[in-house]
């Protein structure tokens, strides 16, 4: 009687076991259910790494500096494949560490804008995807994929901007994560604005602002047609971002995050968005 009793308190005690760590792993499993976009504090550069824990993207790179401190993150954060790498344009404060990243860890896809321009990190970034075997996909009009759960949208330029050629280059990169959005504006000035606000009908829990945080004409235009909650302006102490611009999303309740503060997180839970810092 009594080894049967004994028998049945192990049964007991080990089903309580096994339950605790069901809802154990069931927890885990949910707490990796997230979405984060890590935004370097880069100076007035922009790097930023979105994963799901399963798929990784990288929009632009920042300067040549910044390379120990992405490699770093990689290792840290045990990211030892990019699906894809998004060179928004060519200026060096976006495309500077591009022939680090893809030197140092498996890119799937690169994906860049129409507008090449030449320099040491432009040739740097071209021999590094020589190296690989990798064919850039230049990006015109809007070209979709998904990985997992994110699904992407990147808009690139149907034309050549005689202004600005560069930063009117960027492509324009809108994720969706369940229910919250996310767009990416790269360097985006007024012409470019100005058409993409024309084409647009889709709002966005977030932005990262275009053109660290230098005031435009079309940005009061652009907020109003994308009614963002947070922003982020990647802007550096030497060179910050203009008092018009940060007026402007006080005016609408708009809150902003700069990355000359420290890096950056926003999560998404599919649900609602965080911003950490």
């Amino acid at each position: 009687m009594k080894k049967r009793k004994a028998i049945l308190i192990e049964l007991i005690t080990l089903g309580i076991i096994l339950s605790s760590f069901i809802m154990a792993s069931c927890s885990s499993t949910a707490d990796t259910d997230k979405l984060s976009a890590y935004f370097f504090n880069a100076g007035k550069a922009d790097a930023c790494v979105i994963s799901d824990g399963e798929h990784t993207v990288m929009i632009d790179t920042g300067e040549s500096t910044l390379a120990a401190d992405i490699v770093s993150y990689f290792t840290q954060n045990k990211i030892t494949k990019l699906d894809c790498l998004i060179i928004t344009h060519f200026d060096k404060d976006h495309v500077g560490s591009a022939s680090a990243v893809i030197e140092n860890i498996d890119v799937d896809t690169v994906f860049q804008s129409n507008s090449p321009k030449e320099s040491e990190y432009y040739t740097a970034y071209l021999n590094a995807l020589e190296s690989k075997s990798i064919t850039p996909v230049t990006v015109s009009g809007d070209y979709d994929f998904t990985l997992g759960d994110m699904v992407f949208s990147i808009n690139g330029p149907e034309t050549v901007y005689e202004k600005n050629e560069s930063n009117n280059s960027s492509l324009i990169t809108s994720l969706f994560y369940g229910d919250t959005s996310f767009i990416f504006m790269g360097d985006a000035q007024n012409d470019r604005l100005k058409d993409f606000i024309a084409q647009n009908s889709t709002t966005y829990d977030f932005v990262k602002i275009p053109y660290h945080g230098n005031f435009q004409k079309q940005l009061d235009d652009l907020l109003e047609s994308i009614t963002p909650t947070y922003a982020v302006i990647t802007s550096s102490e030497e060179e910050i971002e203009e008092e018009d611009m940060t007026n402007l999303l006080d005016e609408m309740g708009i809150k902003y995050y700069l990355t000359r503060a420290g890096d950056i997180t926003v999560t998404s839970d599919k649900t609602k968005i965080t911003v950490t810092q």
